[in-house]
Formats: C-alpha cells, structure tokens, sequence
C-alpha cells in the first residue's frame, strides 16, 4: 500500500492527504451531530469582524464548513484523476465541486431553520381573541378575575377586569386591552 502511494504524482498524494483525514474528521462530526453532541463547539473561526447587521444562516469560516469543502475537493479529485488529463482542470472541477458542497450545505441549513418556530407567549397575541372567564371578574375595574385564553394552541390563564358588569365562571369574554404588564381588560360577548 505505502509503495503504491509512493509512486502516485504530487498532485494525487496531495488529494489523498486531504482526503483521508478530512473524512475522518467529517465521520466523527457526523456520529457526534447524531448522538446530540455538538462536534463545533469551540472549533468556530475566532477573528474581528464587522458583520453586525448581517443575517447568515451559517458561520462562513468555520471547521464544519472546511471541512465540506474539503470532502468534495478532494473526493472529486481522486475519483476524476484518471480521467481528466489536464492537472489544471481537474484542480478547477475539484474547486467547483468543492464550493458546490458548501452550497447545498447553505441551503439544507437554510430550510431548515425555516422550520425553526417562535413558541414564546406574547401579551399582545390576546387582543380581540375571546377567551372563558376561570375565576369570575368582578365589575368597574374593582378587581381582578381569571381567564383562560388559547394562543397557538397553549392555554394561558390570566388576570382580567371588566370596565362594565360583573362577568361570571364560564362566561366567553373579547380581550379588548391590555393595561400594564399582564392585566387584561375584556367584555362578555
């Protein structure tokens, strides 16, 4: 094997020194990925920029991205070297298939923080929703009763008042305002 590798040209000992280790490095990353360890951590690029502003889905300079390019440079030019005759060639399709791998990896991360979901409760959402009265509510504002209201499919109870008449248990109310913090303001429908 070792005398073999001796008599390969520069050019494909050089692939294959890039090859093997990458691969091994990719499998691990791989493995770690499946058991929910997270094979970056620490191994992200650590320079001054200014990329404030700049939404990206991926860190561009970072092990894991090295790596795919890597992966695709290197395999391309091992499986093409017999192939392709021109040096110069098979290093420009080696780049080419190497920066293709980046760019499907740009867009399988893209799609999938698409499916990334905001869950968190906000107030707000509660306007003009109807909700049913847990803990009656007493009358002109003079204290506070409970609701139990469902936003995106989470049942939420809370503290509500009335401007008007007493609202009593199992009542379907309309939040129509929100005062302060956390009070909400609602009528009987």
């Amino acid at each position: 094997m070792i005398e073999a590798f001796e008599s390969y040209s520069i050019l494909l000992k050089t692939f294959w020194i890039v090859a093997i280790p990458t691969s091994l490095i990719f499998i691990v990353q791989t493995l770690m990925t499946f058991i929910g360890s997270d094979a970056s951590e620490g191994l992200e690029a650590d320079f001054d920029s200014n990329l404030e502003g700049v939404d990206t889905p991926f860190q561009l300079f970072s092990l894991r991205n090295l790596i795919n390019f890597l992966l695709g440079f290197s395999w391309t030019g091992i499986s093409f070297y017999s192939s392709i005759e021109s040096q110069s060639v098979l290093i420009l399709l080696s780049l080419a298939v190497g920066l293709a791998f980046l760019f499907v990896f740009f867009i399988i991360i893209r799609e999938i923080q698409k499916l990334a979901e905001d869950n968190s409760f906000k107030l707000n959402e509660t306007l003009q929703k109807t909700a049913e009265v847990y803990l009656p509510i007493p009358g002109m504002k003079s204290g506070k009763g409970k609701v139990s209201i469902s936003i995106r499919g989470a049942m939420h109870e809370l503290d509500a008042i009335s401007e008007r008449d007493a609202i009593p248990s199992n009542a379907i109310v309309r939040v129509v305002r929100i005062e302060g913090n956390a009070l909400l303001v609602v009528e009987p429908i």
